[in-house]
């Protein structure tokens, strides 16, 4: 595990800085690198056992399901395959498995693991098309190629780029080969002013590669038991084969994103979830052709990525740091990099600093509701009326959560907890997207007070009504952790009291507890950001470490 600064790697550090970053987007799959690319080309790995799935490893047997560029094709929207290794095949005969790691693309386009692609003959478009590469009889490698064709008119309307080996940023390899392969990509794609001017590159990776992600993904529920969900989820839990536990497929952990554009300009950052299937909804979004192996659940927690652009923006991207330097100096297979870890290990230090953010459609809530003669405590979730959105509810004083809830965009669902399993006090910690946070600690069969929280997009501040189901007066205190303000509210036994949370300078970002002065078991926290339609800036707390 390493932390890269931007020191390491300079050249992706400028890209950020001049275009947009999505920090929510994941991997499609929890494990390795062809089931994620399936879902990135086909948006599945074969859930639902069609044509040899479902896939969950580096099989790479022949597979028989519908793939996007088959839907493309049907549809009359032009698309090709660029890769780097002309006819190169190993002695199996397996495309792109070749010793030259400087032009075999490590078998990372698994288009050529569908039957219909092995068998097709030149002539065939998914011959033509996805088994293209380097033309060594003229002389032509792959810049070449791409160039000619960006200044030749003939770039696809849909391209997928899959790089060397070397040049893929696996962690055996230098990240600054691939900084050095993407500027090329840039520099063919820009050498056309036209061609640029209407052309998005996204930049993302198949897999975490087994490193660390703090981030629990949103994932769907096996079972009641462990969640609920307003879509169908059975394509998205695994139910367990010899070999292979019951789980969820995915989301995966976390890989980075950036989308490279004359739209995605100004160094923004994009907190919406995504995963690969985002990519083919993009397409979905600009050519109108669907695919229909995107799971519903799926469609509901991950975006379509049009949220990373303002395709009102015109404006130009900063130069960028050259990358000359970065060209590998020989083309010999060096042995794995292992890095010797320190004898007193530090904790590095996050850059400070803001980055602009791209507006996001979520308008989360989740409220809590006690019944005092049962027990019992009821959450209802809901991502707002324009996004879904999944939820995370983790408890100390319990032992079989973590639970998981999905509300799809307009919905809300909710499910109920039994303090007889909690030694009678309740404490839920609710986790959403961008940052969003509650949470509910209760005494209880004891009645008080309740507190609720709403986004107020007109306004940009959070709107809380308080109520007092309680026999007496509760001072109910409201602090924000922006600023640290806090203010006592008097609120009678049946009475609703509404007060508003200013935001304006945290910039709509906030960390609201209330606490009573009735019991010292009762909390509520409100933590997040609303969003008002227009951009922000990243979370300004700061950070220690």
């Amino acid at each position: 595990m390493a932390y890269l600064t931007r020191g390491d790697i300079p050249f992706h550090y400028a890209l950020a800085d001049a275009f947009t970053i999505c920090d929510a987007y994941h991997c499609s799959f929890i494990g390795s690198t062809d089931p994620n690319r399936y879902y990135m080309w086909t948006g599945y790995t074969g859930n639902d056992g069609t044509g040899g799935g479902p896939v969950l490893n580096n099989a790479e047997a022949g597979y028989g399901w519908t793939t996007y560029p088959e839907r493309l094709e049907q549809a009359g929207i032009s698309w090709k395959i660029y890769q780097d290794i002309g006819d190169g095949l190993d002695a199996a005969g397996s495309w792109g498995w070749i010793n030259d790691a400087y032009r075999g693309n490590y078998g990372d386009n698994s288009l050529l693991y569908f039957n219909k692609y092995r068998s097709a003959q030149p002539g065939n478009p998914l011959y033509d098309k996805a088994r293209t590469g380097t033309n060594a009889k003229a002389g032509q490698g792959f810049f070449d190629i791409l160039r000619a064709d960006v200044q030749g008119g003939r770039l696809p309307q849909v391209s997928w780029i899959a790089a060397p080996e070397a040049f893929s940023e696996h962690s055996n390899w230098p990240s600054n080969y691939g900084a050095w392969y993407i500027s090329q990509v840039l520099d063919a794609l820009t050498s056309d002013p036209d061609v640029w001017a209407r052309t998005a590159l996204f930049i993302t990776y198949d897999e975490n590669d087994g490193f660390f992600d703090h981030i629990v993904p949103p994932y769907a529920p096996g079972s009641a038991a462990q969640g609920l969900s307003t879509t169908p989820t059975a394509l998205d839990y695994f139910p367990g084969k010899v070999g292979y536990v019951a789980g969820p497929y995915g989301l995966g952990p976390r890989v980075p994103m950036l989308v490279v554009s004359p739209w995605s300009t100004g160094g923004f950052s994009c907190s919406e979830t995504f995963d690969h299937t985002s990519i083919i909804r993009f397409i979905e979004s600009r050519f109108g052709v669907r695919e229909p192996n995107i799971s519903p659940w799926r469609r509901a927690v991950c975006g379509d990525l049009t949220s990373a652009f303002d395709f009102t923006r015109t404006g130009t991207a900063a130069a960028l740091p050259p990358t000359a330097g970065y060209y590998p100096p020989d083309k010999v297979r060096h042995p794995d990099f292992v890095l010797t870890a320190p004898a007193t290990g530090t904790m590095p230090k996050q850059e400070p600093g803001s980055k602009p953010t791209r507006p996001l459609r979520y308008a989360p809530y989740v409220d809590g509701t006690a019944n005092t003669s049962t027990g019992k405590f009821t959450l209802a979730f809901s991502g707002g009326p324009q996004a879904g959105a999944q939820f995370l509810v983790t408890s100390p004083n319990r032992t079989d959560g973590p639970w998981t809830y999905t509300a799809e965009a307009g919905k809300s669902i909710a499910d109920t907890w039994n303090t007889q399993y909690s030694k009678g006090t309740t404490d839920l910690t609710v986790h959403g997207p961008n940052g969003f946070l509650r949470t509910f600690r209760h005494p209880g069969k004891q009645a008080g007070p309740e507190a609720t929280a709403r986004h107020n997009a007109a306004t940009g501040n959070l709107d809380l009504t308080l109520t007092n189901n309680g026999s007496s007066t509760a001072r109910l205190t409201l602090t924000n952790a922006y600023g640290a303000q806090s203010e006592t509210v008097a609120v009678a036994p049946g009475a609703t009291v509404q007060r508003t949370v200013n935001l304006q300078n945290s910039r709509n970002w906030y960390d609201v507890t209330v606490v009573s002065d009735t019991t010292a078991a009762f909390l509520r926290r409100f933590a997040g950001h609303v969003e008002t339609g227009v951009p922000g800036v990243s979370d300004p707390a700061t950070i220690t470490n």
